[in-house]
């Protein structure tokens, strides 16, 4: 006889007032398993999450740990039992150690306990060398990279005795030899009997460290499979509920007049240095490069936010000086940036706030706001983007990934750019709104907009561009044609090409 699963949910419901988030999911997870959990933004895997630890309490269904049921589920008496959850920005106070982030979350307070400050290290010690994290105890934790912090949050639910390790997006800010330091990890815990339920978007890690799937679609479990029993085509299928015949859609414009010139820029404080390229109308241009290459720092320069302090920055044939953002705005230049929660959407404020942020000079009549042209522009770009919202007054936190980063990139096409720099615009977001945004990136370039498109995903920088840039050292390093081999763009990030134009 199997044992039993180290967890079970069973006709899961979860409503909040008339929305029904969680429609009678069924899921389990056995010891040594990987269980990715995939499903579009707003398909219930945050909600699930919640029940599980114990943040929210099921309205319908059951829920068995170990084979034992369990209700009342709280987020003490979820520890207890072995739940931890490791998000994407670690929970961890940054003017601590690492020792003494552990012994907070591990050891019981009283007014009378002494702290044994040796014990406290050894313990962290022992903890982080057992998921070989090379991490000192005594390190600030503000001194640690994204994954050593990650690191340490697994090294506590380790010491905690966690059984249900679940990783909510853990790679989504990390490098790619970061995500390797960090699957390891996740395969040393299932070899020791940790359950994992795994959170990712990225489908290609899916197939590299998960041993089953199941998917979510609009509240409902639509199916769970073997890894190997699926391919990135059927996966897409499950989450959207159709189709995505084309992520990348192809490109139906022909490039017009050179919007932006650059001719040896330079900017000694972002260590952006020696950068000539050419952007035309009807374009896209992606940017390629390894974290660190100055991609960011690049449109960071473009955009007035650090100056560029050498060469010549030409547009339409007019060379001009970028000291600020507002020098930026009134040239012309549009910047999406890649933190949408930090920079781009402000999440307590209306939708149509939100957008029209960026031409408020505009709108305003003396010390009058026009609410009415607020709105009615607000709805425009509603429909025209397709945004599923709840209408112009909803926060902007009530929105998706996707659907924020359609709100973001609204405020700045309300500016009329000639040029827009779009940073990660499809970073956290999901396989459907993934492929709505490149529509609208494509339907912009059609439109004549001439567009910097930057991103880590390699795949997303081949598929969308007319041309490829490929950056290092703050510098570019070669500029290639179209669907060019991945190899040859991986090449030219670690300068093994020499700088060619296509």
């Amino acid at each position: 006889m199997s044992p039993a699963p180290l967890l079970q949910l069973r006709r899961l419901v979860k409503n909040y007032g008339g929305v029904r988030a969680l429609r009678g999911v069924d899921f389990d997870l056995h010891a040594g398993e990987v269980h990715a959990l995939l499903g579009e933004n707003g398909a219930g895997k945050s909600t699930l999450i919640k029940v599980v630890t114990g943040a929210h309490a099921p309205n319908e269904g059951t829920i068995t740990i170990a084979g034992e049921p369990v209700s009342g589920l709280t987020p003490t008496s979820a520890r207890a039992l072995g739940i931890a959850c490791i998000y994407q920005q670690p929970a961890l106070f940054p003017d601590l150690t690492v020792a003494e982030n552990i012994g907070l979350r591990l050891e019981t307070a009283s007014a009378t306990r002494r702290v044994d400050w040796k014990a406290r290290r050894e313990r962290a010690a022992t903890l982080l060398a057992r998921i070989g994290a090379a991490i000192s105890p005594d390190a600030e934790v503000r001194a640690l990279s994204m994954p050593e912090q990650q690191l340490v949050e697994i090294a506590c639910a380790l010491g905690a005795g966690a059984r249900i390790v679940i990783m909510d997006e853990p790679t989504a800010s990390l490098t790619q030899k970061e995500q390797h330091l960090l699957f390891a990890v996740v395969r040393e815990l299932s070899k020791s009997g940790v359950g994992v339920i795994y959170i990712s978007h990225r489908l290609e890690e899916i197939f590299d460290l998960a041993d089953r799937v199941t998917v979510l679609r609009d509240g409902e479990s639509v199916g769970t499979h073997p890894v190997g029993a699926m391919n990135e085509a059927s996966l897409i299928r499950l989450m959207v509920g159709r189709e995505v015949a084309q992520i990348y859609p192809p490109s139906e414009s022909a490039a017009g007049e050179v919007v932006l010139a650059l001719r040896a820029v330079g900017c000694a404080a972002s260590g952006v240095r020696d950068v000539t390229l050419e952007v035309r109308a009807g374009e896209i241009l992606g940017l390629a490069g390894l974290v660190g290459a100055g991609r960011t720092e690049l449109a960071r320069v473009l955009f007035g936010l650090t100056p560029a302090d050498a060469g010549d920055i030409m547009l339409n044939g007019r060379s001009i000086a970028l000291r600020s953002p507002q020098d930026a705005v009134a040239h012309g230049i549009a910047y999406v940036p890649e933190d949408r929660r930090r920079h781009g959407v402000v999440l307590e404020m209306p939708i149509a706030h939100n957008m029209t942020m960026a031409i408020h000079r505009r709108l305003f009549i003396g010390a009058w706001l026009r609410f009415g042209a607020e709105r009615s522009l607000a709805l425009e770009f509603i429909r025209d983007l397709a945004v599923k919202c709840a209408g112009p007054d909803a926060p902007g936190g009530s929105l998706s990934g996707g659907n924020q980063q359609k709100v973001s990139l609204a405020r700045w096409l309300a500016t009329k750019p000639k040029l827009l720099i779009l940073d990660e615009p499809t970073q956290g977001v999901d396989v459907g709104a993934k492929s709505e945004i490149h529509k609208i990136v494509r339907r912009l370039a059609k439109e004549g907009l001439g567009v910097i498109l930057i991103s880590s995903d390699l795949p997303e920088v081949i598929g969308m561009s007319d041309r490829i840039g490929v950056m290092g050292g703050g510098t570019l390093r070669a500029i290639l044609p179209a669907k060019s081999d991945p190899h040859a763009v991986m090449a030219a990030a670690l300068g093994t090409t020499e700088k060619g134009a296509a």
